[in-house]
């Protein structure tokens, strides 16, 4: 028992680690110099911004983000918060999947102690239960705090341009990872903007509102980014909880504990637990696009003519300020970047 919740405060512990302070830099600018403040650079100032430019953007969604950075971490945290967890929470949720009756109501007048038979015999039922979703925790974290958006940037010889959004980039423990909108049925998300170059290369982006969909986009996070990482088999949170838990072994333990019903009624109810557990998170994320969630953006960076042309080649050492809002309640934008080449 002692053991188990030392690892459920680990746990904790670390989850709070990953969605509550930047771990990772807010993005890789490849073509930043060492000094791209340095007077004395030699790279040439353009003329002109006029092109089109691959733009990647980072952003630091967990740190202010109003409202809604919880959802996903709660979740978690429902399903260790308990001394007796995690097994009080598989029971829970088989208890939940049990058909109204007698043994659904004496089970459930029972969960103390049959939770804590559970708990007894952990290492049959699931012995890397929590491991596993410390994992997923930090994992989770890693992709708030260094959230990314694949865009193209199009600029006229007015200045005047457009910013479209088409993909998603995730950076987890240094592997970097690209998700196009396209793949998964979502339409671009396209802005106007107005884009101004000082003689000495100061680029300015005027400020423009960038809308999403942040419960879809978190959905992406984790089913494609997060748990693949995690268990390659794996296509959802329902299947890792599947993999973590052994519902035969629950169903014949709880019958034992309790000695009514069978061990295949709680077999079968300890399967639709887990599947409905895993489906809850889903519903939550569906819930939060409910309301909109925007950036509302202003960008300054660096133009770099590369061969001296006077076109404009690289965006250098871009940064935003703003807000980002969600169901209009604001918060400050926590530090976030951008960096592009013309393509």
């Amino acid at each position: 028992m002692m053991t188990m919740r030392n690892l459920s405060l680990s746990f904790l512990l670390g989850l709070l680690a990953a969605t509550g302070c930047a771990t990772d830099a807010q993005g890789d600018d490849p073509n930043d110099p060492d000094d791209p403040d340095d007077p004395d650079d030699p790279l040439p100032v353009p003329t002109t911004p006029e092109g089109t430019f691959r733009v990647n953007s980072t952003f630091d969604i967990a740190t202010n983000a109003p409202g809604t950075a919880g959802t996903v971490a709660n979740y978690f945290i429902a399903a260790t918060d308990d001394p007796d967890d995690p097994t009080k929470f598989i029971l829970d949720e088989l208890i939940k999947a049990l058909p109204a009756g007698s043994v659904k109501n004496f089970l459930t007048s029972s969960t103390g102690f049959v939770s804590g038979y559970l708990n007894d015999r952990l290492f049959d039922i699931a012995p890397d239960f929590l491991a596993k979703l410390v994992q997923v925790g930090d994992a989770f974290g890693q992709v708030t705090h260094n959230f990314g958006t694949t865009e193209v940037l199009t600029i006229d010889a007015a200045g005047k341009a457009s910013k479209t959004v088409d993909g998603l980039h995730f950076k987890i423990d240094n592997v970097d990872m690209d998700f196009p909108f396209a793949d998964y049925n979502i339409q671009p998300t396209k802005v106007d903007l107005q884009v101004t170059l000082s003689t000495s290369g100061q680029l300015a982006l005027s400020q423009h509102v960038v809308p999403m969909k942040y419960g879809q986009v978190l959905r992406i996070a984790i089913d494609q980014a997060v748990i693949p990482m995690i268990d390659p088999s794996a296509s959802n949170l329902g299947d890792i909880l599947h993999g973590l838990v052994n519902c035969q072994a629950v169903g014949q333990y709880v019958f034992e504990a309790i000695d009514i019903g069978s061990p295949s009624t709680f077999e079968s109810a300890c399967n639709s637990g887990l599947t409905a557990a895993g489906a809850a998170l889903y519903k939550a994320l569906d819930n939060i696009d409910a309301s909109a969630m925007q950036f509302s953006l202003t960008g300054a960076a660096r133009g770099v003519d590369k061969n001296n042309d006077g076109k404009m080649d690289d965006i250098q050492s871009g940064t935003y300020t703003g807000e980002m809002s969600y169901a209009g309640t604001p918060a400050t934008l926590a530090p976030a970047k951008f960096f592009g080449s013309r393509m």
